[in-house]
Protein backbone atom coordinates (compact mmCIF):
# COMPACT_ATOMS: atom_id res chain seq x y z
CA UNK A 1 0.00 0.00 0.00
CA UNK A 2 1.66 3.47 -0.98
CA UNK A 3 2.31 5.66 1.95
CA UNK A 4 3.52 9.30 2.86
CA UNK A 5 6.90 9.35 1.89
CA UNK A 6 9.24 10.07 5.11
CA UNK A 7 10.38 13.05 5.74
CA UNK A 8 14.02 14.72 3.93
CA UNK A 9 16.52 14.20 6.18
CA UNK A 10 14.95 11.64 8.22
CA UNK A 11 16.63 8.04 8.96
CA UNK A 12 15.64 5.07 6.84
CA UNK A 13 13.94 7.18 4.41
CA UNK A 14 15.07 4.83 1.70
CA UNK A 15 13.50 1.49 3.13
CA UNK A 16 10.09 2.39 2.27
CA UNK A 17 10.99 2.94 -1.60
CA UNK A 18 9.34 -0.22 -3.18
CA UNK A 19 11.85 -1.88 -6.08
CA UNK A 20 8.46 -2.57 -7.79
CA UNK A 21 6.28 0.00 -7.36
CA UNK A 22 8.67 2.62 -7.26
CA UNK A 23 6.58 4.20 -4.56
CA UNK A 24 6.65 4.70 -0.48
CA UNK A 25 4.73 1.50 0.49
CA UNK A 26 4.50 -0.47 3.39
CA UNK A 27 3.25 -3.84 2.79
CA UNK A 28 1.19 -6.41 4.95
CA UNK A 29 1.31 -9.91 5.19
CA UNK A 30 -2.30 -11.68 5.20
CA UNK A 31 -3.14 -15.62 5.67
CA UNK A 32 -6.40 -16.64 4.65
CA UNK A 33 -7.55 -20.15 5.32
CA UNK A 34 -9.32 -22.27 1.19
CA UNK A 35 -12.50 -20.18 1.54
CA UNK A 36 -10.66 -16.96 1.49
CA UNK A 37 -11.70 -15.92 5.10
CA UNK A 38 -8.81 -13.58 6.70
CA UNK A 39 -7.28 -15.80 9.97
CA UNK A 40 -4.43 -13.46 10.57
CA UNK A 41 -3.24 -10.13 9.14
CA UNK A 42 -0.09 -8.65 10.38
CA UNK A 43 3.96 -8.43 10.01
CA UNK A 44 3.84 -4.90 8.60
CA UNK A 45 7.06 -4.05 7.10
CA UNK A 46 8.49 -1.20 4.47
CA UNK A 47 7.92 -1.83 1.36
CA UNK A 48 11.32 -2.46 0.21
CA UNK A 49 11.80 -5.77 2.15
CA UNK A 50 11.08 -8.86 0.42
CA UNK A 51 8.41 -11.42 1.44
CA UNK A 52 10.85 -14.21 2.63
CA UNK A 53 12.42 -11.93 4.67
CA UNK A 54 9.60 -10.55 6.71
CA UNK A 55 8.28 -14.30 7.12
CA UNK A 56 11.63 -15.02 9.22
CA UNK A 57 11.96 -11.94 10.95
CA UNK A 58 8.37 -12.43 12.23
CA UNK A 59 8.66 -16.34 13.13
CA UNK A 60 6.46 -17.82 10.65
CA UNK A 61 8.99 -19.93 9.20
CA UNK A 62 9.18 -21.27 12.73
CA UNK A 63 5.73 -22.50 12.81
CA UNK A 64 5.92 -24.73 9.74
CA UNK A 65 8.70 -26.79 11.73
CA UNK A 66 6.81 -26.65 15.04
CA UNK A 67 3.09 -27.67 12.93
CA UNK A 68 4.25 -30.05 10.51
CA UNK A 69 0.66 -30.68 9.66
CA UNK A 70 0.12 -27.04 8.03
CA UNK A 71 -0.08 -26.85 4.58
CA UNK A 72 0.14 -23.45 2.68
CA UNK A 73 -0.22 -21.95 -0.73
CA UNK A 74 2.01 -19.25 -1.67
CA UNK A 75 2.81 -17.13 -4.41
CA UNK A 76 6.08 -16.66 -6.41
CA UNK A 77 7.63 -14.27 -3.40
CA UNK A 78 7.74 -17.27 -0.39
CA UNK A 79 9.56 -19.94 -3.17
CA UNK A 80 12.48 -20.56 -0.69
CA UNK A 81 10.06 -21.13 2.22
CA UNK A 82 8.26 -23.93 -0.56
CA UNK A 83 12.15 -25.14 -0.99
CA UNK A 84 12.50 -25.10 2.86
CA UNK A 85 9.33 -27.03 3.37
CA UNK A 86 8.60 -29.01 0.41
CA UNK A 87 5.71 -30.99 2.17
CA UNK A 88 4.11 -28.30 3.50
CA UNK A 89 4.10 -24.91 1.06
CA UNK A 90 3.50 -25.25 -2.51
CA UNK A 91 4.47 -22.04 -4.70
CA UNK A 92 3.96 -21.94 -8.46
CA UNK A 93 6.28 -23.62 -10.50
CA UNK A 94 9.29 -22.45 -12.35
CA UNK A 95 8.94 -21.04 -15.68
CA UNK A 96 10.63 -23.28 -18.31
CA UNK A 97 13.79 -21.67 -20.26
CA UNK A 98 13.08 -20.26 -23.65
CA UNK A 99 14.62 -23.23 -25.50
CA UNK A 100 12.08 -25.55 -23.51
CA UNK A 101 10.22 -28.20 -25.21
CA UNK A 102 6.71 -27.51 -26.37
CA UNK A 103 5.46 -30.38 -24.12
CA UNK A 104 7.35 -28.98 -21.00
CA UNK A 105 5.61 -25.44 -22.01
CA UNK A 106 2.54 -26.89 -22.14
CA UNK A 107 3.06 -28.99 -18.78
CA UNK A 108 4.03 -25.79 -17.07
CA UNK A 109 1.30 -24.01 -17.87
CA UNK A 110 -1.24 -26.53 -17.12
CA UNK A 111 0.72 -26.87 -13.14
CA UNK A 112 0.71 -23.00 -13.06
CA UNK A 113 -2.77 -22.95 -13.66
CA UNK A 114 -4.04 -25.21 -11.67
CA UNK A 115 -1.93 -24.11 -8.87
CA UNK A 116 -3.52 -20.69 -9.30
CA UNK A 117 -7.58 -21.85 -9.43
CA UNK A 118 -6.83 -23.11 -6.20
CA UNK A 119 -5.13 -19.94 -4.53
CA UNK A 120 -7.57 -17.48 -6.18
CA UNK A 121 -10.13 -17.40 -3.49
CA UNK A 122 -6.84 -16.39 -1.65
CA UNK A 123 -6.06 -13.26 -4.16
CA UNK A 124 -9.60 -12.57 -3.52
CA UNK A 125 -9.47 -12.01 -0.11
CA UNK A 126 -6.16 -10.15 -0.27
CA UNK A 127 -7.78 -7.98 -2.57
CA UNK A 128 -10.95 -7.47 -0.61
CA UNK A 129 -8.87 -5.27 1.89
CA UNK A 130 -7.86 -2.86 -0.53
CA UNK A 131 -11.39 -2.32 -1.52
CA UNK A 132 -11.81 -0.60 1.43
CA UNK A 133 -11.95 3.27 0.96
CA UNK A 134 -9.14 3.90 3.47
CA UNK A 135 -6.79 1.98 2.05
CA UNK A 136 -7.58 2.78 -1.93
CA UNK A 137 -4.85 5.37 -1.38
CA UNK A 138 -4.43 5.44 2.37
CA UNK A 139 -3.10 9.17 2.92
CA UNK A 140 -2.40 9.22 6.57
CA UNK A 141 0.39 8.96 8.31
CA UNK A 142 2.85 6.38 8.02
CA UNK A 143 2.66 4.98 11.90
CA UNK A 144 -0.93 4.92 11.72
CA UNK A 145 -1.15 2.61 8.82
CA UNK A 146 -0.71 -0.95 10.76
CA UNK A 147 -3.80 -0.17 13.06
CA UNK A 148 -5.86 1.10 10.27
CA UNK A 149 -5.27 -1.77 8.23
CA UNK A 150 -5.82 -4.14 11.23
CA UNK A 151 -8.93 -2.61 11.35
CA UNK A 152 -10.15 -2.98 8.02
CA UNK A 153 -8.76 -6.47 8.46
CA UNK A 154 -11.07 -7.16 10.97
CA UNK A 155 -13.97 -5.59 9.75
CA UNK A 156 -13.62 -8.04 6.51
CA UNK A 157 -12.82 -11.07 8.95
CA UNK A 158 -16.43 -10.15 10.21
CA UNK A 159 -18.02 -9.68 6.90
CA UNK A 160 -16.76 -12.81 5.72
CA UNK A 161 -17.62 -14.97 9.15
CA UNK A 162 -21.72 -13.46 7.83
CA UNK A 163 -21.76 -15.17 4.80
Amino acid sequence: MQVRRPRAGKPGRRAFVSGKKKQNTKKATVITDGEGRTLWAGAFRPGRMHDQTAVRTEGIADLFTQFPQVKAKVDAGYRGLAKEFPGQVQAPPLKPKKDATPEETAAYEAERHKQSSERICVEHANAEHKQWRTLQRYLGRREDFDETFLAVAGLVSDRAAER
